[in-house]
């Protein structure tokens, strides 16, 4: 999925809790939410993996970048074709520990 569409759901959710972040997605209606929603599952179950005391989690950092683009043709009249790009992406989120305030 190209950087564009999914940057727009990501600044959306940034700096949200997971749980908070998750029903967003699941609500919204663009199809960049269900890719983003797996990345933040798999974040989330790597940091209990990692440590099992953990508490509440928020998306502390939430970056998209650009990846490789697959060059492709699209056949038009007279023998001739289109060039165009099929985008990817680099997606990295961090997740840091909910700080409680006193």
């Amino acid at each position: 999925m190209s950087p564009r569409k999914l940057r727009l759901m990501a600044d959306s959710i940034r700096k949200m809790g997971v749980l908070e972040a998750l029903a967003g997605l699941d609500a919204a209606s663009q199809r960049s939410g269900k890719p983003l929603a797996v990345l933040i599952r798999s974040a989330a179950a790597n940091a209990k993996v990692k440590n099992a005391k953990v508490g509440p989690l928020v998306i502390f950092k939430l970056e998209v970048d650009g990846g490789p683009a697959m060059k492709r043709w699209h056949a038009v009249s007279k023998g001739s074709a289109h060039a165009y790009k099929k985008r990817m992406s680099h997606v990295t989120v961090t997740l840091t520990e909910e700080k409680k305030e006193k």
